[in-house]
Parts: structure tokens; sequence; C-alpha cells
């Protein structure tokens, strides 16, 4: 046995040490970097495929716009968010960059309407109250599908009508644009059931084109023969049924509007299409006329005055409307050095000839060559006394001189006669050109012979026959005075006895010693004593207000 601390071999019996390789382990220190790495591409996946269409959308200004706070809504749904708000260069317009949500790519299109809502105070209402809290935001209408774009124009104000509103589009064609605005209301039964959206001028250059939109249900109750008609303001009329003053409601005075309904006593035809015409009239009385596509243009020649005849008044027969005036122009004929006033009218021959079928003006010729032939002419008549406006009336005239039709291009000209007024100053004329005529110094010397041959029958022996009749004529006038003086005279004097009688009765009572006027005197001086004391009351209370609840003390 080997002594401690010697180098002798060692027991059999120790363990063998055992060599193993190292295992490739991972620390959990590196989970959590790893974790946080995945969920960031996780996180950038998702935000690239998720992100949603970038815009840009031009405006006259940004008033109310923030960068990073204005939203974007659709039915008030929040689809993004405005980024940055830059000038443009040319410094007319700001351009407003916005970030939308990815479920907002398939609304964008080339007919996507934006604008900016904010309260504004309009004619008929107040909109946009709630942005005075939460503060502007910008809308959008996606409109119709169509191909896709990044850049818009916004609308400088909210449109009337939105894409996805019930209802219908019609067109309205008009003369006169009147008082009509985008806005104005449309009623039906005096119920506002749509608006005015649009307007402009028609190619042509002489109508104007007004696109309404009527909302459901209310547009199943426009079919082919509905009229339009214009409510704009106050519709005052004077006529020989009175004064006559009407409108719609008051805020056709702000902004005018639009009514429609059927034509009396006429059946509903089919509904009316999508954008279908229709004809505005000015008014309801126009609306209500009879309208046949049959217009005749004729010339009418004066040669006097047409003061207070313009375009547009009426031309009748026999007080029944059946057309109107077109034109009126003054024309100067050097042939004949004259002014001549052509009047240019047009006329609906179907009202009056209405069992007959006319293809045109030749199918008139023969009637109008007969009417004519008959006496019918045109003559200028005053309309209105206050106003002084004129019209054309025809009438038959069997003792008008003859005259006849002078059918030439491109319109043929009917025969005229002067107006009553013409007639009368003719008249006058005359006769004081008959005055001018007469001789006057002849008849002067004619009166002096026969104030001579007065002078000479007084010495005449039928004198005393003449002065006797005279005197019994004078005897009868002498019994009717005497007449008067014992009949008539006694009852007049009467009567004034009477009157006399009456007014010192009068004088008796207002007399300063009489019991009424005494009595009148008395009452004065009780309302004198009534008022002395309710004065000395009243400077009591305002000096002692406690008085009416504790009463007058005693001093």
């Amino acid at each position: 046995m080997s002594e401690p601390g010697s180098k002798g071999p060692l027991p059999d019996d120790l363990p063998e040490p055992v060599v193993r390789s190292p295992k490739n382990r991972i620390s959990l220190v590196w989970v959590i970097p790893l974790l946080a790495a995945v969920i960031g591409a996780w996180l950038a996946y998702r935000g690239v495929t998720e992100k949603g269409p970038v815009i840009a959308i031009s405006f006259e200004s940004a008033e109310g716009l923030e960068a990073g706070k204005t939203k974007i809504k659709y039915k008030d749904v929040e689809l993004g968010k405005v980024v940055k708000i830059l000038l443009s260069s040319d410094r007319n317009y700001v351009l407003v960059k916005a970030e939308l949500d990815k479920q907002a790519e398939g609304l964008l299109s080339e007919q996507t309407r934006f604008w900016v809502v904010r309260a504004r105070v309009a004619a008929m209402e107040v909109k946009g109250l709630a942005t005075l809290f939460s503060g502007a935001h910008i809308a959008m209408d996606p409109g119709p599908p169509g191909p896709p774009v990044d850049h818009f124009k916004g609308l400088e104000t909210p449109p009337i009508v939105t894409s996805g509103m019930p209802g219908r589009h019609f067109i309205l064609v008009a003369e006169r644009r009147s008082s009509l605005d985008v806005g104005s209301p449309v009623y039906y039964r005096q119920i506002r059931v749509g608006e005015v959206v649009a307007y402009n001028l028609n190619p042509d250059g002489r109508t104007i084109r007004f696109n309404i939109f009527v909302r459901a249900p209310y547009d199943q109750n426009v079919f082919k023969n509905t009229q339009f008609w214009n409510v704009t303001g106050i519709d005052f009329s004077l006529s020989a049924r009175g004064i006559q003053l009407k409108t719609e409601t008051l805020a056709t005075l702000l902004m005018g509007g639009i009514a429609f309904s059927l034509p009396e006593d006429s059946p509903p035809g089919e509904r009316a299409e999508e954008e279908s015409v229709f004809t505005l009239f000015e008014n309801v009385e126009a609306s209500r006329l009879k309208h046949h596509a049959l217009k005749t243009r004729w010339l009418i020649y004066f040669n006097g005055s047409v003061r207070g005849l313009v375009a547009g008044a009426p031309v009748e027969l026999r007080g029944i409307p059946i057309g109107k005036v077109v034109d009126v122009k003054l024309l100067f004929d050097e042939e004949t050095v004259v002014f001549n006033i052509p009047v240019l009218i047009e006329v609906e021959p179907e009202r009056v000839l209405s069992g007959q079928s006319l293809a045109g003006i030749e199918d008139l010729k023969p009637i109008m060559d007969q009417l004519v032939a008959n006496g019918l002419r045109a003559q200028l008549k005053t309309g209105n006394l206050l106003t002084g406006q004129k019209l054309v009336e025809f009438d038959i005239h069997p003792d008008a001189p003859p005259d006849k039709i002078v059918w030439v291009d491109p319109y043929p000209r009917l025969p005229t006669l002067p107006g009553r007024v013409e007639t009368v100053t003719g008249q006058i004329v005359g006769i004081i050109n008959k005055l001018e005529k007469l001789p006057i110094e002849q008849i002067a010397a004619d009166l002096q012979a026969t104030i001579q041959n007065t002078r000479k029958l007084s010495g005449s022996p039928a004198l005393p026959r003449a002065i006797d009749q005279l005197n019994a004529v004078l005897d009868d006038l002498q019994k009717f005075v005497d007449s008067l003086k014992s009949d008539v005279a006694p009852e007049i004097l009467k009567t004034l006895r009477q009157v006399q009688s009456s007014l010192t009765s009068a004088r008796s009572i207002l007399d300063s010693d009489a019991d009424f006027q005494f009595m009148i005197k008395n009452a004065m001086d009780e309302v004198s004593k009534s008022a002395r004391s309710l004065r000395v009351l009243t400077e009591y209370l305002e000096h002692h207000p406690e008085a009416f609840i504790f009463g007058k003390g005693e001093k």
C-alpha cells in the first residue's frame, strides 16, 4: 500500500471521466426580441396591405380645415383624415392631401364629390350646426361607378342631391330664369317635394334648362301630362274680377319656387320617365291655357303710336286669347318718307278652328281670305287702364274699307284699322278743319243784315199782334207766381217757424241760468273734488306706503 503523497498507481475501482459534447441551446433572452420582430413584421405587412388610398382635393380656401384633425366622412362614418394642406403653385387654390381607409377604395371614381361641411345659414334653413362644436369635416358622395382617380376638385357649396337618395330627376324648359336658383323648392299641393338641382342655357341660346329633383314617393305623381309653373314671389293681377294676390309660401318670396299638378279635369297619363322634358310656364294661369302645336306668324302694320305694346302682349279675338305679340319694330320707308311700325304676332289657329285639321299656314289661305273680305281687321286697344298696356284685338268690322291679305314670305300681312283713340283724334281734327273752313266774315255780315231787318220789323203792322201774344204769356207767368205765394210760401214759413222754435228750446237749455246748466256745473264741481281727494291720497301713499298694510296711523 502506498503512502500518502506518493505517486503510486491508482486503485482500479476509481470512476472514469465521461467526456460529453456541448448542446446548441438558445437562451430565453432571445425570445422577446424575436417575438417583437415577428409582431413588427406582421404590423408592417398589415399596414401595407390594409393601407387606404392617398388622395388630393383642391378647394378655393382652407377655411375650417386643419391637418391631422379634419376628418373625411361618408354618411357620418369616418373614412379618413387630412394629413397635409398646401398652397397651389399659382396661389389660386389650396390642395388638401388626405389618407383614406381601405374600405374607401371602392368609393373613389371620377364621379366622386367632396365638399366641406360647416355651419351655413341659407334662405330656407340653417345647416351644419353640429360643426360649431366638433369642427368642420369633409363629406364625400361616391356617385355612380367610374374610372378610379386620386385628384378631385372640391365643391364650394354642398350638393342638393346625393347618390342613393330615392327620387327622380326631370328637365324643365323656360324662356326666363325669373328668381329661380339652385336649391329653389319644388311644390306639389303646397308640400315641398323637391329642389332645383342646376340650371343652364340651352345650346340655342333662347331658353333656360332647369334640372329638378323630386323625392320619392312624390315622384310617382309626375305624369307625362303634368304641368309645371313658376310660383316665384307674389302673383298680383288686376282684372275684371278685381285684385288678386297669390303666393305659394313665404319661402317663394325669398328663393322662388316651382309647382306642378295635373290639368284640371284631366285624368293621369303614363308616369314620366327619368329626365323627361316639360315646359315651365310663367304662372298657373298660363299653364291652364290650351296650347296647340300649330303656331302661325303674321305681320300687322300700325301708323300711329303703339306706346304700351310690348313683346308678349296678348292677341285676342273678341276678348278670347288666340296668341301673343312676338316683336315690335320701327321702320322708315325712304320712298314714301313715312315711319311704319310692323308688329309680328304669333297665333294658334286651332283655338278658333278646332274642328278642322290644319297642317300649316297654307291650309288657312281660303279661310283667312274670306274672313278679311267679311271685315276681319286687327286693331290696337288698351288692355289695362292703370298700366297703359296695349293688346292686339281682332274683330269683324262689316263697314271697314275693302282690303285683303298680302301673301308674302316669310310672314303674310293682315289689314288693320286705327284704334279708338286715333279715330276720336281724327274726328276732332276733322271738326277743327271744318270750323276753319267756315266763312266767319260772311256769317257776321248775314247776322248784321238780320238785325237791320228786325229793326225794320218794329215798324210793321204785325208788331201789335206779337206784343199781344207776349202779354198773354206774361199773364200766365204772373198767375204761376201768385199760386206759389198762396200755396207754397205759407208751408215754407211754417217750416221755418218750427226750426226757430227748436233753436229757441236748445238755447234755453244751454243758457247760463237754466237748470240743466246748473246740474252740469255741480257735476263738474264734484269731479274736481274727487280729483283733489285722489291727489291727496296719492301723495300720502307715496310718503307712507305701509298704509296699504297697516292703515293710516294716528297723529
